[in-house]
């Protein structure tokens, strides 16, 4: 039986409610605020957020599904040929589910994952979306652990999909202005639609990935969230967070795709920090942990082989 938006839509919920549960669980006094709306052009979304936690400082586990007019940006040849043979405006349909979690402890991560469905005229479709690590500082042991998993998910899909889709995220969350990428990356992909692998087989996998995601942020939040620190340690997160939010604003798609779809503006920034800085031309002191991390922050690491 051939797998309905509806079907998919359903299961982001049911992954939205068991992500929620696991992160109060983790954070042990949070509770997430849920806000449901509607977007007037067509759809709606519930918004989670969960804020002034034991652990997490401010996070979000946002699930859409939002159809009308297709935006200019969405559409690419194939898309284009089908479309313009029904002589209509072309119309979409998303969604998804996506999370950003911003801890408190500077030694605990910030993670982003975003898994999507997109579907248009014509009987276009695919699915995107992907998961990343920012570590206000590197741990290479972290590293390791997170990409492992990722890759894992990836070869029980397919063979080439673990290099493709981490060589994809190196690219993607690469702050250019900054010469760095955001983080220690993870996985990326875009309009998967085809190729080896069938729809349903691809959705297999785009499901896998979405499951991964609280075993795993689990794993780092459990071996770091007592970890003391200090008021530069403190510092080091803030300005961590500013670059993270010199990403999301310059660079991110979700984000333009948001914007440009006249989504919740609040709903769409939830990604960013409650607080965060920017010091002028910072130096980190040679030989610390800010430099060690700094120097991590590129393209093309083997953090499976540990080399980071």
């Amino acid at each position: 039986m051939e797998v309905t938006r509806d079907d998919i839509s359903s299961w982001l919920k049911h992954l939205q409610n068991s992500i929620c549960e696991q992160l109060e669980y983790l954070d042990g006094t949070a509770t997430f605020l849920e806000e449901n709306w509607t977007r007037e052009e067509g759809g709606g979304g519930r918004s989670r957020i969960i804020k002034n936690g034991s652990v997490f400082e401010k996070g979000g586990v946002m699930f859409s599904a939002v159809h009308g007019d297709a935006p200019q940006f969405l559409f690419q040849e194939k898309a284009h040929s089908i479309i313009e043979k029904q002589h209509e405006k072309p119309q979409f349909f998303a969604t998804g589910v996506s999370i950003v979690i911003h801890p408190q402890n500077p030694w605990v991560p910030i993670i982003h994952m975003n898994i999507r469905y997109f579907e248009m005229s014509g009987g276009v479709k695919w699915l995107g979306g992907g998961i990343d690590l920012t570590p206000h500082y590197i741990d290479a042991t972290d590293a390791q652990f997170f990409h492992q998993a990722l890759k894992t998910v990836c070869d029980a899909a397919h063979p080439s999909y673990y290099n493709r889709f981490k060589k994809w995220a190196d690219d993607y969350f690469y702050s250019l202005h900054r010469k760095e990428t955001r983080g220690i990356g993870g996985i990326f992909f875009d309009r998967l639609n085809d190729g080896d692998l069938s729809f349903n087989q691809n959705l297999n996998f785009w499901k896998h990935v979405g499951e991964t995601f609280a075993p795993t942020y689990t794993h780092l939040v459990n071996k770091s969230k007592h970890k003391p620190f200090t008021a530069q340690h403190k510092q080091w997160q803030l300005l961590r967070r500013g670059r993270y939010v010199e990403f999301n604003l310059v660079y991110d798609k979700g984000t333009k795709f948001g914007l440009e779809t006249n989504g919740r503006v609040e709903s769409i920034l939830m990604s960013l920090p409650a607080l965060a800085s920017w010091e002028y031309n910072y130096q980190a002191e040679e030989g610390s942990a800010e430099q060690h991390t700094l120097n991590g922050l590129k393209k093309g690491i083997d953090w499976v082989a540990g080399k980071g």
